[in-house]
């Protein structure tokens, strides 16, 4: 034992595993396992084919020769190492000796097996868990081998260890995709059972080979050509990247909807859509855990290696080991950057499947939730469901992390300072944890003043929502003040909210922008006070720390504060998604009565296509209202197939609830309904879907040629396409703006038609036309012959269908009062509501029931030309597509936020910015001279006292900084929604009909929501970042003169990288602000008319083209976000670069045999300390410009509306307060077009109407 453990037999020494034991058990056990292991496959598939290396990329043949190879160099120089001390009589333990020589024979097996058939033999789930064995019984190894302070040693263990973690992962990620890659092959069986592109096949294998490109994957080099485009010209959505088949909207929509279902179903009242995101996503998200960890722990690195050089450059001892650890100090800048940029790529990716898949369930949710159910919510806020509940929820992703992340690297910064100025750092501590309950009351605060605040935007929301979908009215009704006055009112109350919560941002910013400098302060003045000398290793050691602390420090109350508004959100969508569905008529809806009452009836109950109602009470209100008003009473109907029912009634009697109780639309509040067969739906207000005619009469449906003909001639629409410059492929238009009421009632009706149902519901469709179009309606259309053996039930006042039906329902006071046939109807009182005006209609209709009406009697043609039909020019589009800018965003926009937010104010943040970073600047530079002088300690209270003044000089600036940026963004945001709405408001109508009021909406939603509070927030964050970059590079050339050498190149590069990035990266934003309003706009458009789409049950057909518009603003965040993370790992590589070039300097300024000294050991460590956060400075400088020039696109597309041209108004006189007097109407010589571009609508008309007349 003494030969293998000399002096040294025991298995732990009281802190750690003994040396002896951690090498000739653990690390030679490891070792030889895993060569065994390694040989023992080679062996045994030594004879298999070599095809699969050949397919293999060339950073994978790499990976298989180059790690090994250099690691199998390291171990064999240990050896060498090793035997050069024996020889020199130096005492060297056996059990060193045996692990050096088993860590090198398993690099060699795996050298062996590359010669082999290595794809079959190292991707192996067996080798992968050996490998992984091995690492970990070389870390008591490597534990007691770094406490030597020898600086070769330290390095080498590193990289080695390093190799053998980089080799193990390469091992799982290979083998991992070889099983995916199988699993794929095996599935491709099944896949032609599965409908499917044709280029499915080439997109899948493209896919798989981009997943094999490691390098690709790191460097993110797919997007070059993208960049390539970019510069060029105008990006397109076809230039952006190709969407990988985990980012698939359909697949992450299937994913969340299932775990929702289960979580809902599982606990009903107690579901959690947090949950249910885990449940889908949870483990993904989890596993990121484990490179936030890593790329946590090696940020520490660095403060470690800064430690150790500045201690050689102290002694003066600036060797080998001081161009090892300058190398080590780029090549761990340089590793950081690769791992920080991979952790926020799959974090982002995340994000982005979640925002998909939950957009996607609150759409589906809007499809299937009745007009009784969707009362709880108005429409404004379900809106903001989609627009700003859903990013908030998605944003738990990286607040979760960095919610267990930041206390952890909070607490192994506080664990090294403590190594450094040992107690003295409790000082900067007690004003940390004092400052803790401070911003959660402040976090409180503002999650309560968020939470009014989104309030108030609903209804805000919801209001412009109404204005714009009824702007003729309010127009017509001059209410533009009365509704302006609405709007304002609801954005004072958004506003107080807002303000609240800006200010106690503000205070946030104040106390994190300020605990770094303060920490410093009472951190060095204890430790001066307690009689300690300090010097640059220690002072310029904790600056790296203090600077480590910054980000965690200044982020943890956002996270804090971003969990608050996810959970706040989520709860808002859990309400929302918790709500009862719509129940369809297919099924049998029954609440007091039992199914088994409907066998005592009538045979008839069991035909298809009957509908039998009994005992009914119905709602519009929520099922969970306590006291709903009821609406429909004891309503009992049994409607027989092949049945024509008129329902009559009084305005108000409840006719159309009917209808709507019959399609589900209504909550039952006792009885049951039950419709067999399929239904069509016309509503009183025609539905008219954004799109071409024909959609409008298809939707979804297939094309049946003979049919689709046979309906519009029946609906009198083949003149209307015959005039139409499309014909029925013409786009009619948001609402079908570019249609008559007529038109949009006919279109309607064919749809309905179209649609061969077994059951049509009528809501008043005749009386959005004139009486010889209704009778050919209800002789060719209602009454023909495609609806014959099909239940009609037509809620009207027009007597020629009363007169036609087989069957009439009289509605009063939402009763039932009357049932029965034509005859026995004339016969009650109830036929005075039919209120007909001579006999001579009477008979008239009775003879068409008879005889029918002949086409000779009825031209279709006559009543067209006679103005039914809008002139073919004027049918053309007056839908404009949605326009975006080229370029940069112009100087112009930056000049008009400036002016709105107040010069002045703009004057005061620079000035506060500038001087906050040059205190701070001063802070360090004192720090600086401090331990370079050679005064000894006599002075501390001098040198305390000026650190004190730089400190109070810092936190008064930075005050003052954060409240005029709270102030200065307030009076941007109130005056933008004003100089908007005004601007609105004073619009023409054409304005309206050429712009959807989703694309409207958008710009009163999301993009004033990015001016309220996002714009201000990167604002911010970019002064800062801009002030900070630029006080950091003046110290880096007062520090390090040589810097300047280097300072032109590296700005050309980073000029030109920029460059490179922001001219795609507009356009990607572009791309994506036109990319995302089709969503609202097709949301909006749903919510409209979601109770059409249900009855026609074409909930699918909507959800399938929604996914496929999600899809699309999915590509282009996808695109934005990788867009980003390559220009992140650039400029992180470029700042490692620094970092490698400052230290490399500085151990050739003080090399003992160099002439020439570049500068002191204090200003080495400033320069040193300041490279360091050049990595993420530089970043974030970049990042916040590019976000910050993205968000001006936000106030560029609301000042695009604020400029668009205002009504005329004629005539200078105001009429006085008594004015009109009489209604007389006079038209003289008036010519009309609908656009300046076409021909008039009205040429020269001329006409009065005087006061009391009636014109028909």
């Amino acid at each position: 034992m003494d030969f293998l453990c000399p002096g040294d037999p025991t298995v732990w020494d009281g802190r750690r595993f003994a040396p002896c034991f951690a090498d000739l058990v653990l690390g030679l056990g490891g070792n030889v396992v895993a060569a065994v292991a390694v040989l023992a496959l080679f062996i045994a598939k030594r004879s298999a084919s070599r095809t699969e290396n050949a397919r293999r990329r060339l950073p994978e043949k790499l990976f298989v020769f180059a790690i090994p190879s250099f690691a199998a160099c390291l171990s064999l120089l240990g050896i060498i190492v090793l035997v050069k001390k024996k020889i020199e009589g130096i005492d060297v333990p056996n059990h060193e000796s045996f692990f050096r020589c088993s860590q090198f024979l398993a690099w060699v097996a795996v050298l062996i097996s590359a010669n082999g058939p290595w794809s079959e033999i190292l991707c192996n789930p067996i080798i992968c868990i050996c490998w992984m064995l091995k690492i970990l019984l070389e870390i008591p190894h490597l534990q007691y081998t770094l406490t030597e302070m020898k600086a070769m040693a330290y390095v080498t263990e590193i990289v080695s260890f390093s190799a053998s973690i980089t080799f193990g992962l390469f091992l799982i990620v290979i083998t991992a995709i070889q099983k995916l890659c199988n699993k794929r092959e095996v599935n491709s069986i099944e896949a032609p059972l599965i409908p499917n592109n044709e280029n499915s096949e080439a997109e899948n294998a493209n896919l798989v080979n981009k997943q094999h490109n490691a390098w690709e994957l790191l460097t993110f080099k797919s997007v070059n050509p993208m960049m390539d485009i970019g510069i060029r010209r105008q990006l397109d959505f076809t230039d952006l990247l190709d969407l990988p088949a985990e980012l698939r909207t359909t697949s992450c929509y299937d994913k969340l909807l299932s775990s929702w279902t289960a979580e809902h179903q599982k606990y009903r009242a107690d579901s959690s859509l947090l949950r249910a995101m885990f449940y889908a996503y949870g483990w993904s998200y989890l596993r990121l855990g484990i490179l936030k960890v890593i790329n946590d722990s090696i940020s520490f690195v660095s403060p470690l290696l800064l430690n150790k050089f500045i201690k050689l450059i102290q002694e003066g001892s600036v060797g080998m080991d001081g161009y090892i650890i300058a190398i080590s100090l780029g090549l761990t800048s340089i590793i950081k950057s690769f791992l920080d940029t991979q952790y926020s790529f799959r974090l982002a990716k995340l994000k982005l499947m979640l925002r998909s898949s939950m957009m996607g369930i609150v759409y589906r949710k809007c499809l299937c939730l009745s007009l009784s159910e969707r009362s709880r919510f108005s429409e404004g806020e379900i809106q903001t469901f989609m627009s700003v509940d859903v990013d908030r929820t998605v944003n738990i992703c990286n607040n979760l992390h960095d919610a267990w992340s930041f206390p952890l690297q909070i607490g192994l910064a506080l664990y090294l300072l403590y190594t450094q100025v040992n107690y003295a750092f409790l000082s900067g501590l007690a004003i940390t944890i004092i400052l803790i309950p401070v911003n959660k009351w402040i976090s409180t605060r503002i999650a309560t003043a968020t939470q009014k605040m989104m309030k108030q935007k609903d209804e805000r929301i919801s209001c412009a929502g109404e204005l714009l979908a009824h702007i003729r009215t309010v127009k017509m009704y001059s209410w533009d003040k009365l509704f302006t006055q609405r709007l304002n009112k609801r954005r004072e109350l958004e506003v107080k909210h807002l303000a609240t919560r800006k200010y106690l941002d503000a205070w946030c910013v104040y106390f994190w922008a300020t605990t770094p400098t303060l920490f410093s302060l009472f951190t060095f003045s204890i430790f001066a006070i307690m009689g300690h000398s300090l010097d640059a290793a220690t002072v310029f050691t904790c600056v790296a720390l203090f600077n480590t602390l910054i980000s965690p420090l200044n982020s943890l109350p956002w996270v804090i504060n971003g969990m608050i508004d996810s959970v706040i959100s989520s709860r808002r969508l859990h309400n929302y998604l918790s709500t009862p569905e719509h129940c369809s008529s297919e099924l049998t809806i029954s609440s007091d009565i039992v199914k088994d009452d409907f066998n005592r009836n009538t045979e008839t109950i069991y035909d298809p296509t009957t509908v039998i109602i009994r005992n009914l009470c119905c709602s519009w209100s929520s099922t969970s209202t306590v006291e709903p008003q009821i609406i429909l009473r004891d309503i009992s109907l049994q409607l027989q197939k092949g049945l024509f029912i008129a329902i009559v009634g009084e305005v108000g009697s409840g006719k159309s609830s009917l209808l709507n109780s019959i399609i589900g639309e209504m909550s039952v509040i006792s009885g049951s309904i039950n419709s067999c067969g399929s239904i069509a739906y016309v509503p009183q207000v025609p539905w008219i879907l954004s799109g071409s005619l024909r959609d409008n009469i298809l939707l979804g449906k297939g094309f049946d040629t003979r049919r689709y003909e046979e309906v519009i001639q029946a609906c009198t629409l083949d003149v209307d396409i015959s005039t139409m410059i499309g014909g029925d492929m013409s786009h009619i238009g948001e609402k079908g703006l570019n249609l008559s009421g007529g038109q949009r009632a006919r279109l309607a009706l064919a749809r309905a038609l179209y649609h061969d149902s077994d059951v049509y519901l009528f809501d008043d469709i005749l009386s959005a036309v004139d009486s010889e179009v209704a009778s050919w309606i209800l002789e060719k259309a209602i009454m023909g012959p495609q609806m014959k053996r099909k239940t009609q039930l037509l809620s009207t006042h027009n007597l020629q269908a009363i007169y036609a039906a087989d069957m009439i329902v009289v509605m009063a006071n939402g009763f039932v009062k009357w049932f029965g046939t034509l005859d026995s109807f004339l016969a009650t009182p109830y036929s005075k509501i039919s209120n007909p005006d001579s006999s001579s209609a009477v008979s008239a209709t009775s003879s068409q029931k008879n005889k029918g009406p002949s086409t000779s009697e009825f031209n279709t043609k006559d009543v067209l030309d006679n103005g039914s039909v809008v002139d073919q020019e004027e049918q053309r589009d007056q839908t404009e597509a949605e326009g975006r800018k080229e370029g940069k965003v112009e100087i112009i926009v930056y000049k008009k936020y400036a002016t709105l937010a107040g010069w002045s104010m703009v004057f005061l943040i620079f000035v506060s910015a500038f001087l906050m970073q040059a205190s701070r600047n001063g802070n360090d530079l004192w720090l600086t001279y401090w331990v370079d002088s050679s005064s000894g300690t006599n002075n501390t209270r001098f040198y305390l006292t000026i650190l004190a003044g730089f400190g109070i000089i810092n936190s008064f600036f930075t005050l003052g900084r954060a409240f005029s940026f709270a102030y200065g963004g307030l009076c941007a945001a109130i005056q933008i929604h004003a100089d908007l709405l005004g601007s609105l408001i004073g619009a023409p109508v054409s304005f309206f009909d050429q712009n959807p009021s989703g694309r409207i909406l958008n710009r009163l939603s999301s993009d004033l929501y990015t001016v309220d509070d996002s714009l201000p927030f990167i604002l911010n964050i970019f002064v800062a970042n801009f002030f900070g970059l630029l006080g950091t590079l003046v110290v880096l050339c007062y520090s390090q003169v040589t810097f300047l050498l280097i300072l032109v190149p590296l700005w050309l590069i980073y000029s030109k990288v920029q460059f490179y990035y922001r001219s795609t990266s507009r356009e990607v934003r572009r791309l994506d602000s036109v990319a995302r309003s089709p969503i609202y706009s097709s949301f909006t458009e749903t919510l409209d008319g979601s109770s059409t789409i249900r009855a026609f049950q074409k909930e699918g057909f909507f959800l399938e083209r929604f996914i496929q518009q999600l899809t699309l603003y999915q590509n282009t965040s996808y695109s934005e976000l990788t867009a980003s993370l390559w220009l992140s790992l650039r400029l992180q590589l470029l700042a490692g670069l620094i970092i490698l070039f400052i230290a490399v300097i500085s151990v050739v300024g003080f090399h003992s045999n160099s002439p020439v000294k570049f500068g002191t050991p204090g200003l080495v460590g400033l320069a040193l300390s300041y490279a360091a956060p050049v990595v993420s400075l530089l970043n974030s400088f970049l990042t916040t410009f590019t976000e910050t020039e993205k968000e001006m696109i936000s106030v560029e597309r609301v000042v695009e509306y604020v400029g668009i041209p205002q009504e005329e108004l004629q005539g200078s006189e105001s009429p006085d307060r008594s004015w009109p007097t009489e209604g007389k109407i006079e038209f003289e010589h008036v010519t009309l077009r609908y656009k300046a571009d076409l021909p008039p609508a009205l040429n020269e008309i001329s006409f009065h109407i005087e006061s009391g007349m009636q014109v028909w």
